[in-house]
């Protein structure tokens, strides 16, 4: 829990806030740069996570059998841009997403909201559906390309696009403005969870780690302590989420533009436990985590200095 800073007479004063279009900036930048390392490992959980959709276990061809297994077949397959399909939206998706998350977290922690008991885990939830629901478009076509290989190692269903423009344009022709936030039942809750485990604690975790000293107040190894306890928080908690998300993004429509498969978030988790058991909702666990924990520890870490940096030079 955040308390607010003590002047010298010892009453509380307001947190210092960044300009609201630069706060919002940095923690695009923050989560576009973490994009471009941890792309692979994307592509990879998501690849697993569609692998045996809706079948039960030891019933289907296993193309993927692990993180290293799944990266080396799709770069000898695919080749390096294979392993880096859709990073181009991957990246307006992290700038959209998180840069509302994130500015969003902030104002939230300049208003003093996260002082309050909960207001941590409130303010990420909040940050992370709003994040969530404006990026959804750009998740839903991450999710077709990254998908997409050929047909030796395919798995679910694939939509053919042919890049990443085209594949706006055809859902949008197909299913109209609504098709392109399709998916977006399971993208929300996905965040929500998500966003909470992680700016919450590595909120807390660098709280804790400042008050114990063990490095200085302005050191950068606080915030990476902190990120790194908030990336397995993340893992542990997301994945059910993730693998929902995944499977309602990249399910086919009808022509009455409705899911083939899942008609909505409920109706998938009861569908992929009743075919592939409880287990299924854990696809992916290990890129999952391998994929989290980097991706937060560098974001975080870059937000975190980053925000300190412009704090000192520009605050409202």
């Amino acid at each position: 829990m955040h308390t607010l800073p003590r002047t010298p007479g010892g009453l509380s004063k307001p947190f210092r806030s960044l300009w609201p279009p630069l706060d919002f900036t940095l923690g695009a930048l923050a989560c576009c740069g973490a994009c471009v390392f941890t792309n692979p490992l994307e592509v990879v959980k998501t690849r697993l996570q569609l692998q045996g959709e809706l079948r039960a276990r030891g019933s289907y061809q296993r193309h993927y059998r692990g993180v290293l297994q799944a990266l080396w077949v799709v770069g000898r397959t695919d080749g390096l841009r294979g392993l880096q399909k859709g990073l181009s939206v991957g990246l307006l998706y992290q700038a959209l997403m998180n840069g509302v998350r994130l500015g969003f977290y902030s104002y939230s922690e300049a208003c003093g909201m996260t002082g309050l008991p909960g207001g941590s885990v409130a303010a990420g939830a909040v940050a992370g559906a709003l994040g969530a629901f404006v990026a959804s478009p750009a998740y839903l076509v991450k999710t077709h390309l990254q998908a997409q290989t050929v047909a030796a190692i395919a798995v679910g269903h694939q939509h053919n696009h042919q890049c990443v423009s085209s594949a706006f344009i055809s859902i949008y022709r197909r299913e109209g403005v609504l098709g392109l936030w399709r998916g977006v039942n399971g993208a929300v809750p996905r965040v929500m969870v998500g966003s909470a485990a992680q700016l919450a604690t590595f909120s807390s975790a660098k709280e804790w780690v400042t008050h114990l000293q063990w490095f200085s107040p302005d050191s950068w190894l606080i915030a990476l302590t902190a990120a790194m306890v908030s990336g397995i928080a993340v893992a542990i908690t997301m994945t059910p989420f993730d693998v929902i998300s995944t499977r309602l993004y990249n399910q086919p429509v009808d022509e009455l533009k409705r899911g083939r498969l899942y008609s909505g978030f409920l109706d998938c988790v009861v569908k992929v436990c009743g075919t592939e058991g409880v287990r299924g909702l854990y696809k992916g666990m290990g890129p999952v985590f391998v994929r989290l924990a980097p991706h937060t520890v560098i974001s975080m870490l870059l937000w975190d200095i980053m925000r300190q940096t412009a704090l000192r030079h520009y605050t409202v």
